[in-house]
C-alpha cells in the first residue's frame, strides 16, 4: 500500500467488516436501478480493495463506479456487520482527487468561490439577472433548465436564484422581545440554498425563533458547509479551509441551528474526515457538538408545547406526509422530532408514506452528473407520496426539496413540496 491510498487506509477497518452477503443490494437505491454488482456497496467494497492491492488503477471507469453512490448510508444501517463502505467511498474520492485533481469548472467553484462567500454571492447575483435567458420560468419560482444546458441537468426543474439574499434581508444579530427572552443564543448556519435560493425560509425561521425568546446570530463570516467539496469531490484540503472558517464564525453561541440536513451532517463530519491535528480535532469537535437541526432544537432544547405550532393558512385542511432526508435520519438520528411537530399542527392530516426514509436521489452533484439515474430514484419516492394521497410532502433539506419538486413536476402531479418550517405560522 502506497501513500497515495492514505485516506482509504484510515477507513480500512470499517471496509473489512463486509461479509460479502449482498444484503446491501436490496437497500441500495443505485443497485435497485442498474442491477450491476459494481453499483452495490459490496461491489464498491471489492473495487476499493482491488485498488489498494494494485490490481486496479485510477481509471475513469473506476471513478464512475465510486462516484455513483448517494452516500445515503442505507447499506450500513441495514448491514448485519455494519460495514462502513460509504466512508471508504468518500476516502477513495479523496485519494482519486489527490492523484487526478478536479475537472473544470468544479475546481474553480470548489476552491475559489465556495470558500469566499462575498465573491460567490456577487457572481450569483450577476447570474440571476440573466437566468431568464437560459432558465425559462415554468411554475412558481421553479425554472426549467433549457435544452442547451442539458449537460447540467437534462431538463430538470430547478428554482430561481432569489432576487435578494438572506444576508440582505436580516441583520447579523436578531434579538427576541424582552418579555420572552430565554437567554439562549444560537448561530444560524444558513447554508447556500437558504441564503441564495430560499431566503424567505431563513427569514421565517429567524422570526419564529425570535418570537420564542431566542437570540439568533447570523455570522457574515460563514461559508458553504463544504459537503460538495470534501464529501462529493474528495477535496479534503479545501474542505479544511472551509471548516476552519465556519468553526471560527460560531465560537460565541450556545447552539448552531440549521434547516438543511446536508449542512448539519457535513459539519458534524469535519472531525471524521478533515481533522489532521489535535488542534483541529478539538476545534471541530466543539463546533459539531453545538449543531442541531431546527426540528431537533425546537423539540429537544426549546421544548415548545403543541399549541405553539400554528398552521400557515394555505395548508389548513391538507394531507401532509414526511420525507426523511438521509442526512437527517441516518447521519444525525433525527426521526421523531419532525414527526412530533407535524402531529402537533392542528387543522392538517399527517400521514406516513411507505419508505419515508428511502433516498430521493438528490445527493448533490450526483444528481447533476447522473440525472437520469437520479430521476428514476426520485420517481419511486413520488410514487410513495402519491400512495397516501398527500397534498404536500414536507422535508428538512432544501436539496431534497429541489429533487422532490422536480420529480413532482416531471410526473405531472399536483404535489406541493415544502420545508417543515414553511408549514408553521
Amino acid at each position: 500500500m502506497t501513500e497515495k491510498f492514505k485516506e482509504i487506509k484510515r477507513f480500512l477497518p470499517g471496509l473489512e467488516l463486509c461479509m460479502k452477503c449482498g444484503f446491501c443490494q436490496y437497500w441500495c437505491p443505485i443497485y435497485q436501478e442498474v442491477r450491476t454488482e459494481g453499483a452495490s456497496s459490496r461491489g464498491k467494497n471489492v473495487l476499493i480493495r482491488q485498488l489498494i492491492q494494485g490490481n486496479l488503477g485510477f481509471t475513469n471507469e473506476l471513478a464512475i463506479k465510486i462516484n455513483q453512490c448517494t452516500l445515503c448510508m442505507a447499506c450500513t444501517e441495514n448491514c448485519p456487520a455494519k460495514s462502513q463502505t460509504p466512508l471508504a467511498i468518500i476516502a477513495a474520492r479523496a485519494d482519486f482527487t489527490a492523484v487526478r485533481g478536479i475537472k473544470f469548472p468544479f475546481n474553480i467553484v470548489y476552491r475559489y468561490l465556495l470558500p469566499r462567500r462575498r465573491l460567490f454571492g456577487t457572481i450569483l447575483r450577476m447570474a440571476s439577472r440573466f437566468q431568464f435567458l437560459f432558465m425559462p420560468k415554468t411554475k412558481g419560482t421553479i425554472r426549467h433548465l433549457a435544452f442547451f444546458l442539458s449537460a447540467l441537468g437534462k431538463g430538470r426543474q430547478i428554482p430561481s436564484i432569489a432576487p435578494k439574499f438572506l444576508r440582505q434581508m436580516i441583520p447579523e444579530i436578531n434579538l427576541p422581545s424582552v418579555e420572552k427572552d430565554t437567554g439562549i443564543k444560537v448561530g444560524y448556519f444558513t447554508g447556500c440554498m437558504t441564503d441564495y435560493v430560499f431566503p424567505d425560509l431563513g427569514k421565517h425561521i429567524v422570526e419564529f425563533l425570535n418570537r420564542h425568546g431566542v437570540t439568533v446570530y447570523v455570522p457574515r463570516k460563514q461559508v458553504c458547509c463544504g459537503a460538495p467539496v470534501f464529501l462529493g469531490a474528495g477535496d479534503f484540503a479545501t474542505g479544511r479551509k472551509i471548516a476552519d472558517i465556519n468553526a471560527s464564525a460560531f465560537e460565541e453561541v450556545d447552539y448552531i441551528i440549521t434547516d438543511c440536513a446536508t449542512c448539519a451532517s457535513a459539519i458534524k463530519s469535519y472531525t471524521q474526515f478533515l481533522a489532521d491535528s489535535p488542534e483541529r480535532t478539538a476545534t471541530y469537535d466543539k463546533f459539531a457538538a453545538k449543531v442541531k437541526d431546527i426540528s431537533e432544537f425546537l423539540v429537544d432544547i426549546l421544548k415548545l408545547p403543541a399549541e405553539d405550532y400554528h398552521p400557515m393558512p394555505e395548508i389548513q385542511g391538507k394531507t401532509i406526509t414526511w420525507h426523511d432526508p438521509c442526512h437527517l435520519c441516518r447521519y444525525m438520528g433525527v426521526r421523531s422530532q419532525p414527526r412530533k411537530i407535524l402531529r402537533s399542527i392542528p387543522e392538517i392530516k399527517f400521514v406516513e408514506m411507505p419508505n419515508a426514509d428511502r433516498c430521493c436521489g438528490m445527493a448533490g452533484v450526483f444528481s447533476i452528473n447522473y440525472y437520469e439515474l437520479s430521476s428514476k430514484i426520485a420517481d419511486k419516492k413520488i410514487a410513495s407520496i402519491q400512495s397516501v394521497d398527500a397534498d404536500i410532502v414536507a422535508t428538512g433539506c432544501p436539496g431534497c426539496q429541489i429533487q422532490l419538486t422536480d420529480g413532482a413536476i416531471r410526473n405531472k402531479t399536483n404535489i406541493e413540496v415544502k420545508h417543515l418550517m414553511e408549514l408553521i405560522e
